[in-house]
C-alpha cells in the first residue's frame, strides 16, 4: 500500500505563497484600462435597471460601450505587438 506522504512532495513541489507574481501583476496592469472600461459600462447599465433609460442614459451606455471596445482593441494590439516582437528574428 502506497502512502500519500510519499507522493506529497511531487504534488506540492512549489508552495503557493498567496501573492501574485511580478508577471501576473504586469498582466493585470496592462489589462486595467479594459477592466475599468467594463466597470464603467456596468455602472451605466446598472443605473437604468429599475427605470426606463432616458436619452442621456442611452448616450452614456453607448459611450461606455465604445470605451470598452477601444480598450479591448488597444489591449489586443498591445499583446499582438509583444508577440510579434518576440517572434521576429526567425529564419529569413
Amino acid at each position: 500500500m502506497k502512502t500519500i506522504a510519499a507522493l506529497q512532495a511531487a504534488v506540492t513541489a512549489t508552495p503557493f505563497d498567496g501573492e501574485p507574481s511580478d508577471t501576473e501583476l504586469d498582466a493585470i496592469e496592462a489589462e486595467m484600462p479594459a477592466i475599468l472600461a467594463d466597470v464603467a459600462l456596468l455602472d451605466a447599465q446598472i443605473m437604468t435597471i429599475d427605470r426606463t433609460p432616458t436619452e442621456l442614459d442611452e448616450r452614456r451606455i453607448r459611450r461606455a460601450r465604445r470605451r470598452v471596445l477601444a480598450a479591448r482593441r488597444d489591449l489586443a494590439n498591445l499583446s499582438a505587438a509583444s508577440t510579434h516582437a518576440t517572434v521576429s528574428g526567425g529564419a529569413a
